[in-house]
């Protein structure tokens, strides 16, 4: 695997006052596409609890470029910044794309590996590991200024 994308309609429930995405369905849609991809590589909710591992995050954040609306189809990449050598701790960053395909906006997420029963930070397995070293490299965004 070396990119993993999902595809979401926007619904009415994902939309504000102003006609357009709201802030927080922005992050549902980065939370989505994470899972999505835990379940492509095997792990589903099932597997987690059988091994007592599971996702935390300690940040997240999302820069919006451009406004989704409620017609528009998008697509989010998923992408590996920094992870530490076990992959207990690492940062993943997803693109959202229109179906114009112009990026409107890029999340990006410090996690790490908890073990649910020690309650304390743990090494995945192999397995996630491996599908972490598969994603793309991704880079934090960076705001490019016109200059004119």
């Amino acid at each position: 695997m070396s990119s993993f994308e999902s595809t979401i309609e926007v619904r009415w429930s994902d939309c504000d006052l102003n006609r357009h995405v709201r802030h927080s369905a922005y992050y549902d849609y980065g939370a989505h596409t994470r899972m999505q991809f835990f379940l492509k590589i095997g792990f589903n909710t099932t597997k987690m609890e059988q091994l007592q591992i599971g996702p935390i995050l300690f940040k997240e954040e999302c820069t919006f470029i451009k406004e989704l609306k409620l017609e528009d189809v998008i697509q989010i990449n998923l992408s590996i910044g920094q992870i530490s050598p076990d992959g207990s701790r690492w940062v993943l960053h997803h693109e959202i794309f229109n179906a114009a395909g112009e990026k409107c906006a890029h999340i990006s997420v410090k996690g790490a590996w908890i073990d649910l029963v020690k309650r304390k930070l743990t090494a995945p397995p192999t397995e996630i590991l491996n599908a972490f070293d598969q994603l793309p490299k991704g880079e934090p965004y960076e705001h490019r200024s016109q200059k004119g």
